[in-house]
């Protein structure tokens, strides 16, 4: 006989790999607030300041992050990667440590971790939330290497939830959708967005920037950015992605500038212009895709998933894309003329599925 979901304890951990996984997350914890679940968010201090606007009464852990950072070059970002994975692994180690020690005392039902690999536990239902079975390296022989040590930690939790469709026509592509699976169950969830496109608001600016991503390259982006908005007479949003930020020194005639929007203003803002601009991560590009808008994807230099998600979408006709070091006006341009084909989107799967899940395991 199933138990009653109700006052079931989760804990909810996302990875501190820019905004994104964070960002996601809010949709499931809304979702698990409406079946009177108890919920616990473990997470770094750069993104606690980002969920506490949202979730102000919602128990927090701190919870150290990856700090992972980008080379200034694309050439060199692999190896800047490959020199940090002892620091990865030991933050790994650290968290399950870390882990064992917070289910003496809270004794949580569900643990959901965003790529999280360490965030597993025999006492609790932990589930691996990611939209990348198969990581791009551009190299075959190591992307064989690197999944095999992916789905090595995946068969540590209880199942695998995934933020996209089973079709084929999917968001993720080959990275969501690879031949072999991983050995624990796997669900297509499908798209995580915190906004909805139910209202109907004047287009009143052409251009939205949403900035975003680790360091150096978020910087990078942000002064091609404002040296593009500052030569045009068209207007913008910019949104700098820093939620913890509370000065702005910039000053721009055509331009409305936020270092960070919740997800109402967030939602205003998008329905109010005509094309979105901004790095391909993923949960971005699941936003956008929500709230079915024009988009100019420009992927971060050296990050092989954007880059691989990028050309994905262009393939379909979902969105526009060009490199950071290629002439943003030129690009702009193109982008006017491109023949999108936006797509229709069940963005309430992961209702059905997560209310199945929680009814099947209780």
């Amino acid at each position: 006989m199933n138990l009653p979901v109700k006052n079931k304890k989760v804990l909810i951990a996302p990875l501190d790999w820019g905004l994104g996984h964070a960002t996601r997350c809010i949709v499931i914890i809304r979702f698990l607030q409406s079946l009177d679940c108890e919920i616990t968010i473990a997470v770094s201090d750069k993104l606690r300041a980002l969920l506490y606007k949202e979730f102000p009464d919602l128990q927090f852990l701190p919870l150290p992050g990856y700090n992972i950072s980008y080379s200034r070059t694309k050439r060199w970002l692999p190896v800047k990667i490959l020199l940090q994975m002892p620091k990865i692994l030991k933050i790994i180690r650290f968290e399950n440590k870390w882990l064992k020690n917070v289910q003496k005392t809270n004794k949580f039902d569900i643990i959901l971790s965003d790529n999280r690999f360490g965030l597993y536990s025999k006492d609790a239902f932990s589930i691996f939330i990611t939209h990348q079975l198969l990581i791009k390296t551009n190299y075959f022989w190591l992307d064989k290497i690197v999944q095999n040590v992916n789905y090595r930690y995946i068969s540590f939790f209880s199942a695998c939830w995934i933020p996209d469709f089973g079709s084929e026509k999917n968001i993720a592509g080959a990275l969501a959708h690879p031949k072999k699976l991983p050995v624990v169950p796997v669900k297509y969830i499908g798209a995580l967005s915190r906004f909805s496109n139910k209202k109907v608001r004047i287009i009143d600016t052409k251009w939205m920037v949403i900035i975003s991503g680790p360091e150096p390259q978020r910087s990078i982006f942000e002064k091609k950015v404002f040296d593009y908005v500052s030569a045009s007479s068209e207007n913008f949003i910019i949104v700098r992605g820093l939620p913890g930020e509370t000065e702005n020194h910039f000053d721009l005639p055509n331009c409305k500038i936020f270092n960070h929007l919740n997800t109402e203003d967030m939602q205003v803002a998008i329905e109010s212009c005509e094309y979105v601009i901004s790095r391909c991560g993923y949960t971005t590009v699941m936003e956008i895709l929500s709230m079915k808008k024009k988009s100019v994807f420009i992927p971060t230099p050296g990050q092989t998933e954007q880059e691989y998600l990028a050309g994905h979408l262009l393939k379909q006709q979902w969105c526009y894309t060009f490199e950071q070091s290629q002439d943003f006006s030129k690009h702009f341009e193109m982008a006017q003329s491109f023949k999108y084909s936006l797509p229709q989107l069940n963005m309430e799967l992961y209702k059905e599925v997560i209310s199945d899940f929680m009814q099947s395991i209780y």
